[in-house]
C-alpha cells in the first residue's frame, strides 16, 4: 500500500467553570486549548513502524513480523472502535514487557499507538510507516496532553488505513473532517485514553476532536456550536497535586457540611450556565466590554467557590494577586491544589501588559504561555501551515 505524508494537530483541553461540581451532577464547560499536538506520518521501506516522541524522550522502532504475531487469531481488521480488545491489550503489555500495570508516559504512549495501529491494519497488512509527535502541552498538568496525542494517533491512522478519507484538498493549508468521520476519531481516541487512564470521562478526546466549547453534565458530552475565540494566560504552578485526593476532599466537605456546600455546587452549575449564555451571545451580536465584564466577574466568583470547595493553594492565590495587581482576573483550571490557572485576556489588553504579567509569573517559578481557548478541534495540515518550529522537529524524524 502506498502511504502518504500526513500532518494533524489537535488541541488540549481547559475547564473553564465547572471543576469539582461536575462529579457531583452539575454543568461543567470544557474549552479547547490552542497549545496543540502536531503529529507527522510518513511511509517507509524498512519493514519496521517507528514511533518518536521527542518531547519524552523516546524512539522506538518494532519489526513488522514480529508485531503481526501479536494479532489475536479472531481479530481481522476493526473499525468499529467502540470497546477495548482486552486481548490484544494483554499481549501487547506483555510484547513491551509491562505486565504489572505500573506503566510510565512512554510505555502509556507508546501502548496506545501499538494498539490503534494493529487493530486499524489487522493481520491483511501492516505498513511500514514513521510516526512522530511533537506537543505544545505540558504533560501530566490536567491539560488533555494525552487525548491530544490519542485524536491525533486516531485521525492519522484511520486516514492511512482508509477507514476515512484526507479532507485537505490542494492550496488548503488546512481541513477538518465530516461530523461522521470526527465521530469516529472521537471514537478510536477514546480506546487509547482507556489504555492510557484506564476510565476516563471522554471529555479530553472529546475536545481534542471537536474542539470550541462542550458542556458536560452527568457523563452526557455536548459540543456546542459556535464559540468566540479567547485570549488568556494559561499558568503552569508547577505543585504536584493528587487529583483522587482533591476529589475526595471535596466529598468530605460536602458530607460534613451540606446545607453550605450544596448551594455552593448549585452556584457553581448556575456560573457555568451563565457563561454558556453569555458566549453565545458573544456570537451573534456585537461584542461589548460587558460581556467581558460578566466573564470577569463569573471567574472571580468561581474562584472564591473553589476556595470554599478546599481545593485553592497558596500558589493559585499568587497567581490571582499577580494578575490582579494588572487588573486581570484568574481562576484554577482542573483539580486545583496547584496545577494550572487560566488569567483572560480583553480584546484591547495591551501587549505591554501581557508581557510584563508573564514575566512576573515566571518570577514565581511558574510556566506561563499567551494562548488562545475555542479554537479548531483535530485538522489535517499542509506542511506549510505547521508552525517552522514544529515542522523542523518532525522533519528530523
Amino acid at each position: 500500500m502506498t502511504i502518504k505524508d500526513l500532518f494533524v494537530s489537535a488541541p488540549g483541553k481547559a475547564i473553564l467553570h465547572g471543576e469539582h461540581a461536575v462529579v457531583h451532577g452539575k454543568v461543567a464547560l470544557a474549552v479547547s486549548l490552542n497549545l496543540r499536538t502536531y503529529l507527522r506520518l510518513k511511509g517507509t521501506t524498512t519493514g519496521n513502524v517507528c514511533i518518536n516522541l521527542p518531547n519524552i524522550d523516546t524512539f522506538l522502532c518494532y519489526d513488522l513480523s514480529e508485531l503481526k504475531q501479536l494479532i489475536p487469531g479472531s481479530c481481522g481488521k476493526r473499525e468499529d472502535g467502540k470497546l477495548l480488545d482486552a486481548e490484544l491489550v494483554r499481549r501487547l503489555r506483555e510484547f513491551i514487557g509491562v505486565t504489572n500495570g505500573n506503566l510510565d508516559t512512554c510505555n502509556m504512549a507508546t501502548l496506545s499507538f501499538l494498539y490503534i495501529y494493529l487493530s486499524l491494519f489487522g493481520s491483511s497488512e501492516l505498513p511500514s510507516l514513521t510516526v512522530s509527535v511533537w506537543s505544545e502541552l505540558p504533560t501530566g498538568a490536567g491539560l488533555g496532553s494525552s487525548a491530544a496525542y490519542s485524536v491525533c494517533l486516531a485521525a492519522a491512522l484511520l486516514c492511512t488505513s482508509g477507514a476515512i478519507p484526507a479532507p485537505l484538498k490542494d492550496l488548503d493549508p488546512t481541513a477538518r473532517w465530516c461530523q461522521d468521520d470526527l465521530e469516529r476519531i472521537n471514537s478510536w481516541a477514546f480506546q487509547g485514553e482507556m489504555i492510557i487512564h484506564g476510565n476516563p470521562s471522554g471529555v479530553d478526546n472529546a475536545v481534542g476532536t471537536w474542539g470550541g466549547m462542550l458542556r458536560f453534565l452527568a457523563g452526557k458530552i455536548i459540543p456546542l456550536s459556535r464559540v468566540p475565540l479567547l485570549r488568556i494566560l494559561l499558568t503552569n504552578t508547577k505543585v504536584p497535586r493528587s487529583t483522587k485526593v482533591l476529589v475526595a476532599r471535596v466529598k468530605d466537605k460536602i458530607n460534613k457540611f451540606p446545607s453550605i456546600m450544596i448551594p455552593v455546587l448549585d452556584s457553581v452549575d448556575a456560573i457555568s450556565c451563565t457563561c454558556e449564555k453569555v458566549l453565545s451571545e458573544m456570537t451573534s451580536e456585537p461584542i461589548t466590554g460587558e460581556h467581558y465584564n460578566i466573564l470577569e466577574e463569573l471567574i472571580d466568583i468561581n474562584q472564591h467557590h473553589l476556595n470554599v470547595m478546599g481545593v485553592g493553594h497558596s500558589s493559585l492565590d499568587t497567581l490571582c494577586q499577580v494578575t490582579l495587581t494588572k487588573g486581570l482576573h484568574s481562576k484554577l483550571t482542573g483539580a486545583g491544589g496547584g496545577g494550572c490557572g487560566i488569567t483572560l485576556l480583553r480584546p484591547e489588553t495591551d501587549s505591554s501588559v501581557v508581557q510584563t504579567t508573564v514575566q512576573d509569573l515566571k518570577d514565581c517559578g511558574f510556566d506561563c504561555w499567551e494562548t488562545s481557548i475555542g479554537g479548531p478541534g483535530v485538522q489535517q495540515h499542509s506542511p506549510l501551515s505547521v508552525k517552522e518550529e514544529v515542522l523542523e522537529i518532525l522533519n528530523r524524524y
